[in-house]
């Protein structure tokens, strides 16, 4: 029997092709930490060595976890699910991962939500300073805080950076893939010999919906010559990266981790980004910081990073450094430590 259920929000995919983010961070830790099982709704095409049970809705999962009795049961995402299954599975240990603001989540809005998710459960997990911050509001006692890891093995084998700028990330609003593509429209003109390319969907996988806001991004960056890719599998993601000199992170919205920013730094590339949220506990001292919004700002520090490789070369080595502070051979035994207290 598994010792550990791990269990994934609703529409979250556990495969290859069509892995979120936190796909990708549960992936990691199963791989690590021998011994659990992943919990979800997509069966189809899972990630090969890790155990994976198909669960369609709560009365499956409740089954499920009756018939695996793990001691430790970690739920992403979904605070009321995991007080309910505090209640229902007394001698299991809980543990609720959040990777979005706490405030903005059903069961957590309220402080005494939030402060009840504490009692009930064995540990509330944030993926960043940032989050656990924004849970501890109005409250005397935060949450724990563990970031997301990477994988060393998961990065491809270094090789000659490209004069190559590129955004990759979910083509919406928040995102800013317009001021990404209106700076490299600028700063391009100034550059000969360099390009700009994008990767992203509206959502992860090759089945996402081509919506309005996609198609006039990418009409957009074709007009400003920028290659377009549209969605990609992870690992062309990041070889994308691997070959990137500069990628770039112009998120308007605050967010609440940030491992678009840390696969780049991991990858060697010099990152450029708006701190917005959890970013700056991700990049620390080992990115260029630009505005929200200040297209004009990107554009001239694309323009300097690009020309100076005096200043581009030693930020790309200072986020591999930062990265390594990620690893998951970093961060897994602290999930462990997390899983083991009483």
């Amino acid at each position: 029997m598994p010792e550990t259920a791990i269990i994934l929000p609703p529409r979250e995919s556990f495969t290859p092709q069509a892995a979120g983010a936190i796909a990708l961070v549960v992936r990691r830790f199963a791989l690590a930490l021998p011994g659990a099982i992943v919990l979800g709704h997509d069966a189809g095409g899972t990630f090969a060595g890790i155990a994976f049970s198909q669960v369609s809705n709560l009365p499956s999962l409740f089954i499920t976890l009756r018939r695996l009795r793990p001691r430790v049961i970690e739920v992403h995402q979904n605070p009321r699910l995991a007080m309910f299954l505090a209640l229902a599975f007394p001698r299991a240990r809980v543990l609720l991962f959040l990777h979005n603001d706490p405030l903005t989540m059903r069961g957590l809005r309220t402080k005494l939500g939030r402060r009840l998710a504490l009692r009930l459960l064995h540990h509330v997990v944030c993926v960043s300073a940032y989050l656990a911050q924004r849970y501890a509001t109005g409250l005397a006692q935060g949450p724990e805080v563990l970031p997301n890891p990477i994988s060393a093995e998961e990065l491809p084998a270094p090789v000659e950076k490209q004069p190559l700028i590129l955004f990759t990330g979910r083509i919406v609003e928040n995102k800013a893939p317009d001021v990404f593509i209106a700076a490299c429209a600028a700063a391009l003109k100034q550059l000969p010999g360099w390009r700009a390319e994008m990767i992203g969907g509206d959502r992860f996988g090759p089945n996402s919906p081509q919506t309005r806001y996609f198609l006039e991004q990418q009409a957009e960056a074709l007009r400003a010559g920028i290659t377009f890719h549209g969605p990609r599998p992870h690992a062309d993601v990041l070889a994308a990266m691997n070959r990137a000199a500069i990628v770039v992170v112009p998120s308007r919205w605050a967010e609440p981790f940030g491992l678009t920013a840390l696969e780049a730094m991991a990858t060697g590339a010099a990152l450029i980004t708006t701190g917005q949220g959890g970013l700056r506990d991700v990049a620390g001292e080992a990115a260029i910081y630009t505005p929200p919004g200040d297209t004009a700002a990107l554009a001239k520090t694309l323009v300097m990073l690009a020309e100076n490789t005096a200043t581009r070369e030693p930020l790309a080595q200072a986020g591999r450094a930062r990265a390594r502070e990620f690893f998951t051979s970093a961060i897994a035994p602290r999930l462990q430590a997390l899983r083991d207290e009483v």
